[in-house]
């Protein structure tokens, strides 16, 4: 039975993802040592390394189907390690003691780093899409609500009118950064290993780089220019990648949150009957998602740090930092992988109140617009004086809980230069959100 949120029958698919637990299995981990060999014993034998016979019928055996998987948990408990428990069942398979020219020159790292390095591309891949599915959503809320206008807030306070539009698009510039970083870190990350005991290739006499060059070309993966057994920057890499997915779908999952707010109500995650209600009260309507994406990124953030650790490693091959990749390395793409899938969920049915969010702008009677009265007056009274005096009519206005208008328009010294038709449009919302429309622009051109 399952006793991990990751794959619990009744949370794992709302905390991660069906496809990436698949790409993390124990039956996929094996299926790629199960290439690896595969790989290896067909390169050897075109380069004459080992007999041709032999490679045949070394490729012919690496099946999983092949697998006794009782025996491989007991081989590897008794070891340690999975890989020489499955080099035995290929051995054993093969006819003639052929299976002897299995793993040349290899060492368990090799075949365990170069199968991980797989697993990565493949979880990497549907990272990809997932970014670029949250990425279009963004793009489409960006375009329809270019001009909507909506608080900004400052030390969640109300602090000048932006649009929703700008307020996306300012998200969706990150998640493309992501997409950017995504792909400059792939011909760094996706790079096999195939060193033997130290790194050197010692127990190859013959063809030892050729086979290692063969070996990445028929997996896909670059070829190191040196063993990496101990040098483990380029897993550190994919985590603090996934940490920094992780803040950004933080980001959106918190802005969710705090606007699904009963005094907010200016978006609301989609609706589902019975979905983030509440056993004792009937008319609440929880940020279920959000909570979710919190949870899975914090944690998320904890195991891109311990990869970290795991790259303080000793000499040429470690004790125990290795290991750390082993349970933070499946565990952090599955938690990212529901984040990524619940921020989808959000997004693309998120639901916008956009007369509520012109209404939250009138709550403080004008209050908000001081900025642009202060700018407007700034011309005939000088900045720093209107700032000042500004500054007192907002306090009188709160005072008497008067529109900040009414209180503009009967003072003396403004009327001696602008009339109540220029203040208003200091006033209006609409008048001030600034650049936010070219904003937006720039951003989704920057995505064709």
């Amino acid at each position: 039975m399952a006793s991990t949120i990751i794959d619990s029958r009744i949370f794992g698919d709302m905390f991660t993802d069906a496809r990436m637990r698949d790409v993390w299995s124990d039956e996929n981990r094996t299926a790629k040592y199960l290439d690896i060999e595969r790989a290896l014993a067909k390169v050897q034998g075109e380069l004459g390394i080992i007999p041709k016979e032999a490679a045949d019928e070394i490729v012919r055996n690496c099946n999983l189907s092949q697998i006794d998987w009782a025996k491989l948990k007991a081989k590897t408990e008794q070891i340690g390690y999975p890989i020489i428990a499955v080099v035995n069942q290929i051995n054993a398979n093969c006819r003639d003691k052929l299976g002897e020219f299995c793993h040349w020159g290899a060492t368990t790292q090799d075949i365990t780093d170069t199968a991980a390095v797989l697993q990565m591309r493949e979880g990497l891949a549907l990272v990809e899409q997932d970014l670029d599915e949250i990425g279009d959503a963004l793009a489409a809320l960006a375009k329809k609500y270019r001009d909507t206008p909506i608080i900004g807030r400052s030390n969640l306070q109300q602090a000048t009118p932006i649009t929703f539009g700008y307020k996306m698009a300012s998200i969706l510039a990150g998640i493309d950064r992501h997409r950017e970083r995504l792909q400059q870190l792939k011909p760094r990350v996706l790079m096999g290993e195939f060193g033997g005991a130290s790194g050197t290739l010692s127990s190859l006499e013959k063809g030892a780089m050729e086979t290692q060059a063969g070996l990445m070309k028929e997996l896909g993966l670059a070829q190191p220019l040196i063993s990496w057994h101990t040098v483990r920057d380029t897993i550190a890499e994919v985590g603090a990648f996934l940490g920094l997915v992780g803040g950004s779908l933080g980001k959106i999952a918190m802005d969710v949150k705090l606007m699904m707010q009963t005094e907010v109500a200016e978006v609301f995650e989609p609706f589902a009957p019975g979905r983030g209600s509440s056993s004792t009260m009937p008319q609440k309507r929880n940020p279920i998602s959000c909570l979710y994406i919190h949870a899975n990124i914090s944690v998320a953030r904890q195991h891109a740090a311990a990869l970290m650790d795991a790259m303080v490693a000793d000499h040429e091959r470690s004790t125990g930092p290795w290991e750390i990749e082993w349970v933070s390395l499946p565990e952090i793409f599955c938690l990212m992988s529901g984040a990524l899938k619940q921020t989808k969920f959000i997004l693309k049915g998120l639901e916008v109140d956009a007369t509520r969010m012109r209404a939250n702008i009138d709550i403080t009677n004008g209050l908000v617009m001081s900025e642009a009265v202060m700018m407007g007056l700034g011309p005939y009274i000088g900045r720093e004086y209107a700032h000042d005096l500004v500054y007192d009519l907002c306090r009188q206005a709160l005072a008497d809980n008067r529109p900040l208008i009414e209180i503009l328009v009967d003072h003396p010294e403004i009327k001696k230069h602008v009339t109540r038709g220029q203040l208003e449009a200091m006033c209006d919302p609409a008048n001030n959100i600034g650049q936010a429309g070219v904003m937006v622009d720039r951003v989704l051109a920057a995505r064709r």
